[in-house]
């Protein structure tokens, strides 16, 4: 049975599940994000995402059930993507098609991402689908590639 992988914007009722992937422990330990408290959390994705025109942010469907987001931001003059996804739908291709589906609606290019160094499945989805290693950048005492997407 094939999953159907879909994007749409996102909702209020959503950050409640992008709350409890944030605070996956296997999650965390791969991103090297420390998770947020609740009202952080909140306030941040109603402010800083949902209120800023510039930033383009999705959610991921797969069969109907909400599985995570994808969002691009600015840093100075570059444009940044990332992306967060339930622990239940690693592995099975869904980022891969997610990805590409952001990647069609978001066009500007180039586009940025710097995945902590660790996280080898974030590097490897990002290179699939054309982004090339640029460096590396340290966010406090942690490495984190560089990738572009020309």
């Amino acid at each position: 049975m094939s999953e159907h992988v879909r994007l749409r914007d996102v909702g209020e009722a959503d950050l409640e599940v992008f709350l409890a992937q944030e605070h996956d422990p296997e999650a965390v330990r791969r991103s090297n994000f420390p998770p947020r408290e609740r009202d952080t959390f909140i306030r941040h994705w109603r402010t800083k995402v949902l209120g800023d025109p510039t930033i383009f942010v999705q959610a991921v469907t797969v069969d109907g059930e909400l599985a995570g987001n994808l969002v691009a931001w600015w840093e100075g003059d570059r444009r940044f993507i990332g992306y967060w996804l339930g622990r239940q739908y690693w592995g099975r291709g869904i980022g891969t098609q997610a990805l590409a589906l952001f990647l069609d609606r978001e066009t500007a290019r180039p586009l940025y991402a710097d995945p902590f160094a660790g996280n080898t499945g974030s590097v490897r989805l990002l290179e699939k689908h054309g982004f090339r290693r640029t460096g590396t950048v340290m966010h406090g005492e942690h490495e984190h590639i560089m990738l572009e997407l020309g």
